[in-house]
């Protein structure tokens, strides 16, 4: 393998790429990758991987569509992290039986 024509060709595809970060759908690869997983990464890494075969650079269309199943998760996940928190109060025993005997009376 030519490692200069390699690195040449990394350069080449991130000088192509716009956005500091890139959204990219996988390819199959022999080593178990698994094909149509939408990733987003930055121009460097996408740039390799678009070189490696492993990914390429996702339509305009699915990768809006990445982003918004990306919002909505975030979402969805502050959501059960508010909910799963649990509030406490701390009553002193003096405060209960304080309240406890001024009702009988």
């Amino acid at each position: 393998m030519n490692l200069r024509a390699y690195y040449q060709k990394v350069r080449d595809i991130e000088d192509t790429l716009v956005e500091a970060f890139v959204v990219l759908i996988s390819h199959e690869t022999p080593d178990g990758g698994k094909a149509g997983l939408f990733t987003e990464v930055p121009k460097q890494v996408a740039a390799k991987m678009i070189a490696d075969g492993r990914a390429s650079v996702a339509s305009e269309e699915k990768a809006r569509e990445f982003q918004e199943k990306k919002l909505e998760a975030k979402r969805v996940a502050d959501q059960e992290a508010v909910a799963s928190k649990m509030q406490l109060t701390v009553v002193p025993t003096a405060d209960i039986r304080r309240l406890t005997r001024s009702g009988k009376e």
